[in-house]
Order: C-alpha cells, then sequence, then structure tokens
C-alpha cells in the first residue's frame, strides 16, 4: 500500500503535538510496512522564500499554485492508494484534497481542531468558549474580534478561504475523528456517519506502570484556556497537605500564577517545563492526573500519557476528555448526593459520586467549574489506585502504537478497495 502524507508543518518555535503525531504516524506507518510518501512543507520556509513566493502568500490558504504543481507531480508519478491531509495552512491549502481527487486519489484528512469551522481552529475567544461562526456563510464574528493571528485581514482572508472551500470539506472521502467530540463536530458540519471514522492518536508504549505515587499533576502549556487558575481555585478550597502535593510542570503565560501558587502554599510544587525523563519521573511520583481545559480540547496527548503510566484523570467534562477517560457514554450517573450510595459496591474501593461528578472506565469528568473539580479532588484522591489497572488497559485497547496504526490501515484499506470511496 502506497500512502501519500501531507501536512503544513507549524513553526519549530512553536510547540506542536500536531507535528508530532504526523512524525510519529509516519514511522509506525512504515514499520508496519505501509510505503509512504511524505509531502510536507513547514511555516519555516516562509522567511527564505522568494518575494514572488511571498507576493502569493495571502491567496496560498485558498489556493497554493507551486503545491499544487508539486502534488500533481507526486501522484503522476508514483500512483498512491491513498492521500492522507493533516494540517493543510497555509503553504498546502485545502485545495490539494481537489488536485487528488482530479487524479482519482480517495482522500482522508486527520481533523486536529475545528477550522471547518472556526477561523482560529479553537471554538474559544477572550477566555471564554465561543461558536459564534458555526452555521454561517462567512465568519464575521471572527473578522471583527480578530481570531486569526489577531488579525483582522488575515481573519479576514481565512474566513474566506473556510467559506469557499465548504464544498471542498464536504468532497473528503474519509475524516478521521480523534474523539467522539469530534466526530460530533463534524456531524454538525454535514459530513455524514459513514464518512467519519473515531480513531484516536497513540503515545509510545513505556512498559509496565511504576506503583502509584502520591498527590495530582497537572502537566501542559500554562495558557488559559488549559484551566490552571480553575484548578487553583478548587485546590484553595482545601486544607494545605488535604490532598497531598500538587505538581504542575510546563510553562506558559501563565507561569507567574504556578510560581506564586508553589510560594503560597508548600503542596504546591512547580516542576518547570520537563524533558521526557521528567515526565515520566513526575508520572511516577504522581497517583492522579489533571485536565482541566475550559475549551473544548480537542485531544490533550497529556492524557493518553497518563494512561499509558497507569495513572486515572480527572479532567473537565468538554472536547474530547470524556471520550479519552472512557466517560462519553453514560456509565454511572452524576452524583445525587447520600441517595447514590448504592452506586459504589462493596469492598470496590469506590465511594460515592459527589453531585457533578461523573466516573469514567479510567477516571472522572466533571464541569468546568471550582466547585465541581473542588469536590472531585477527594474522590479522585480516594480512588486512585483501583482506578489504575483500568487506566493502563484503557491504554493498551485504545491508544496503543500497534491499535491505532492497524485502524489507520484499516481506514486507508477501505477506500483503497474497489468500491470503497464513497459518492461525493
Amino acid at each position: 500500500m502506497r500512502i501519500v502524507v501531507a501536512h503544513n508543518r507549524y513553526r519549530e518555535a512553536q510547540p506542536s503535538g500536531e507535528n508530532t503525531i504526523v512524525d510519529a504516524e509516519i514511522a509506525q506507518l512504515t514499520a508496519a510496512g505501509v510505503e509512504v510518501l511524505p509531502f510536507l512543507r513547514s511555516s519555516d520556509e516562509i522567511p527564505s522564500m522568494s518575494k514572488p513566493a511571498k507576493a502569493l502568500l495571502p491567496i496560498s490558504p485558498i489556493w497554493a499554485p507551486k503545491a499544487q504543481h508539486d502534488l500533481d507531480r507526486l501522484l503522476t508519478e508514483h500512483r498512491p492508494d491513498v492521500l492522507h491531509l493533516h494540517n493543510p495552512y497555509p503553504l498546502l491549502s485545502p485545495w490539494v484534497v481537489r488536485t487528488a481527487h482530479k487524479r482519482g486519489v480517495p482522500v482522508v484528512q486527520t481533523v486536529h481542531n475545528y477550522r471547518q469551522v472556526c477561523s482560529s481552529g479553537l471554538y474559544f475567544r477572550d477566555g471564554v468558549i465561543c461558536q459564534d461562526c458555526r452555521g454561517r456563510a462567512l465568519g464575521v464574528p471572527a473578522i471583527v474580534h480578530r481570531c486569526y493571528r489577531n488579525s483582522r485581514a488575515q481573519s479576514a482572508l481565512m474566513a474566506t478561504t473556510l467559506a469557499v472551500h465548504r464544498p471542498t470539506w464536504k468532497s473528503v472521502d474519509r475524516y478521521i475523528a480523534l474523539t467522539t467530540a469530534v466526530a460530533d463536530h463534524l456531524r454538525d458540519y454535514g459530513i455524514p456517519d459513514e464518512r467519519i471514522v473515531v480513531k484516536p492518536n497513540a503515545v509510545p508504549d513505556p512498559g509496565s506502570p511504576a506503583p502509584a505515587g502520591n498527590g495530582f499533576l497537572f502537566m501542559g502549556r500554562l495558557s488559559p484556556e488549559k484551566g490552571l487558575d480553575l484548578l487553583l481555585a478548587a485546590w484553595r478550597r482545601h486544607p494545605v497537605g488535604a490532598l497531598g502535593p500538587l505538581r504542575i510542570a510546563g510553562d506558559g503565560e501563565l507561569r507567574p500564577l504556578a510560581e506564586a501558587a508553589a510560594a503560597e502554599r508548600p503542596d504546591v510544587l512547580y516542576l518547570g517545563q520537563l524533558d521526557r525523563s521528567g515526565v515520566r519521573a513526575a508520572l511516577a511520583d504522581s497517583s492522579v492526573v489533571l485536565a482541566t481545559s475550559t475549551w473544548h480540547d480537542v485531544l490533550p496527548t497529556v492524557i493518553i500519557e497518563a494512561l499509558a503510566a497507569g495513572r486515572p484523570v480527572l479532567g473537565t467534562a468538554l472536547g474530547g476528555i470524556p471520550y479519552l477517560v472512557g466517560a462519553d457514554s453514560p456509565r454511572e450517573p452524576a452524583g445525587t448526593g447520600p441517595a447514590e450510595v448504592a452506586t459504589a459496591a462493596p469492598g470496590d474501593g469506590r465511594v460515592p459520586l459527589p453531585v457533578g461528578v461523573q466516573r469514567g472506565e479510567a477516571g472522572w469528568v466533571v464541569a468546568p467549574e471550582a466547585d465541581a473539580l473542588a469536590a472531585a479532588l477527594p474522590l479522585a484522591a480516594a480512588e486512585a489506585t483501583t482506578l489504575a489497572p483500568a487506566a493502563r488497559s484503557r491504554y493498551e485497547r485504545t491508544f496503543h502504537p500497534d491499535v491505532i496504526t492497524k485502524r489507520l490501515i484499516d481506514v486507508y484499506a477501505g477506500l483503497a478497495a474497489p468500491g470503497g470511496r464513497p459518492a461525493r
């Protein structure tokens, strides 16, 4: 099987989980015997472009002529079975879908964000969830609020690109939704169920989990949408030391908030930005990982890393988080107080659920509110050891590279087989 993987890499100065995932998928597919033809561009190329090439940049999200020429030549020469698209902006453009279809090559796209509808791709603006552009022919609110790169001109270009390429996106042969929440987003956009496959990303297997540590770990970009301020507000509702330590790892604009919390309370530790060995050590030292995003976080990789390490996760009930912890379909009802005591089987290590908390296979989710999160913290501390084996089991069944690579190859095979490509 021969696959073209098309991706516009984000700048190396801007840490990108998407770049990492694309690199990992290429390596995993190659190891599985798939012939991969990378068709990659990088935003780092822009400063060194010629003046004529730079002059065309404003239209490149809509139509990137050089990329189409190069892709057409690649498709003609190698005759791949499928083109797999990740990020098309700004140097590829969604036009690659049309170029592939012109050569009879079906297209798969992995949806890493909400940019079919939202110019920023986040459904998040000014510190709150925003879906003002949903259902609009043209995303005027994105232009008014300068949602793309804080520029009205660039936001107008992106909003126009999304409007122009609505038929292009509707023609994609198969969408890979990283979670059930992304699948819902695609259905809302008008993509039929038969063109959507839920397939999350994978992380490498770290091996058998270390014995459970103590306390909680918050790990990731220290930016407003990741909910560090929400977490600290909930943490302060408990006496110092009552929940064990709270470790905070990462860097970003809210670093002063983390440093101030660590100076204020001895049970808050700021670890800074960690390398891979530091991440493994922090996971081993902790018993629960926190994912307190206040936006519809698509697929926070930290959750999969936690499950791989046998650590259950306490997160907000937004975006892909419920799916990742196995709480995207009702397993146990939200807490109703003392009357719910019967949901905890004697001796199973579980306790009654507080109001607003839902227990999943490998963790818990709550509303993105300080009171709800504060109520869930003691529950998570009490049940961490009980849910640890389920966390590792969920990783092995759902997020292990061997499992994910097979599912991806099955998607390709379904399109490459005679009659596998749906009518557009």
